[in-house]
């Protein structure tokens, strides 16, 4: 038989204990959640600036590449005023997704601290002070509309009504399942229409749905990720992924991909598009269109911790080979495949 000596309490805390007005029943403070770093004070100039350009975020800006897409698919991508007034709005819309991503990283300072990776993100862990974050918002928004009022006023009215979306999105819609993809979605295509506006070039319906179906896409394979990686932490980390199943966005994931893949083959069978690139094998470019879209499937369910897919992809070998290859081939077709 053994006797069971309970431990002994340490030492600092029966000396707290026993303090004058320390009863039993007083609530100890609630400490800091271990996830969540408190904000840095110290640091150098060349520090902070370096977690300045990290919130704006240039790895994403290349989604901005959907700017050139009325240019390329127009046979005018060797046009040098075209592509000039075209690299100018692809320059406003990357200020415009600085400025939002700095927004969006003000709105959730407190959740992102609460997230394994996102709390290491510079303004959650206060290598961005947020004056400077709410200043560097500013400027950005400035400078971007500036530049787009000097390509035209419809595309002013197309970069205003991208940043009003997204802070939209960032304040309230982004907390409403499907919805907030939706908005995802609907940036995308505002880009699109952008640089259509910008190089006075006509864009196609197909382009239109395609690039609107293709957002939707990589936008439900982020919140698929998202859901698997948070647990039981979902509505701390975002509070749209309380109303989202894996199961639902499995069969969402599934619809907008053959979506997808069958618009991009119905748009490169069109008789207008094979007349118009005077060629019948663009439809071969539909193969990779299916290889990317598998791969980023894999993504999303082989690398959960992950900050996100979509960014993951961008550093996936397999998948800019992919991404690459459909652009050799696509420009090839396009620009050399046809009668002289």
């Amino acid at each position: 038989m053994s006797i069971e000596v309970p431990e002994q309490e340490p030492r600092s805390e029966r000396v707290q204990s026993e303090r004058p007005g320390n009863s039993a029943s007083s609530k100890p403070p609630v400490p800091r959640p271990s996830s969540a770093p408190l904000p840095h004070g110290n640091g150098s100039l060349l520090w902070r600036l370096g977690g300045v350009i990290r919130t704006v975020r240039p790895h994403q800006w290349v989604k901005n590449v959907f700017v050139l897409a009325p240019v390329v698919f127009a046979k005018e991508i060797f046009e040098p005023l075209l592509l000039t007034r075209a690299a100018v709005a692809f320059g406003v819309f990357c200020l415009l997704a600085g400025a939002i991503y700095t927004i969006n990283d003000l709105a959730d300072v407190e959740a992102d601290r609460q997230h394994p990776v996102k709390r290491s993100r510079p303004i959650a862990s206060g290598r961005v002070p947020l004056p400077v974050a709410r200043g560097l918002a500013v400027v950005l928004v400035a400078g971007a509309l500036g530049g787009a009022a000097m390509t035209g006023l419809p595309v002013l009215m197309v970069a205003a009504g991208y940043f009003v979306l997204n802070v939209a999105y960032s304040m309230k819609l982004k907390h409403v399942a499907y919805l907030d993809v939706g908005c995802i979605a609907t940036g995308f295509v505002l880009r699109v229409v952008g640089g259509g506006f910008a190089t006075k070039i006509h864009v196609s319906t197909y382009l239109l749905i395609c690039t609107a179906l293709l957002a939707l896409f990589l936008g439900f394979g982020k919140r698929r990720h998202e859901l698997a990686a948070a647990e039981n932490r979902a509505a701390q980390q975002r509070l749209a992924l309380e109303s989202y199943t894996q199961g639902g966005l499995d069969v969402a994931l599934v619809v907008t991909a053959l979506a997808t893949v069958a618009t991009y083959l119905a748009y490169t069978l069109d008789a207008h598009t094979r007349a118009f690139f005077r060629t019948d094998w663009l439809w071969i470019s539909t193969v990779f269109v299916i290889l990317g879209v598998l791969r980023f499937v894999h993504l999303v369910r082989s690398r959960p911790r992950a900050e996100s897919p979509t960014q993951e992809m961008l550093k996936d070998g397999p998948f800019v080979l992919i991404v690459l290859s459909w652009g050799i081939l696509v420009m090839w077709v396009v620009y050399n495949l046809r009668p002289s």
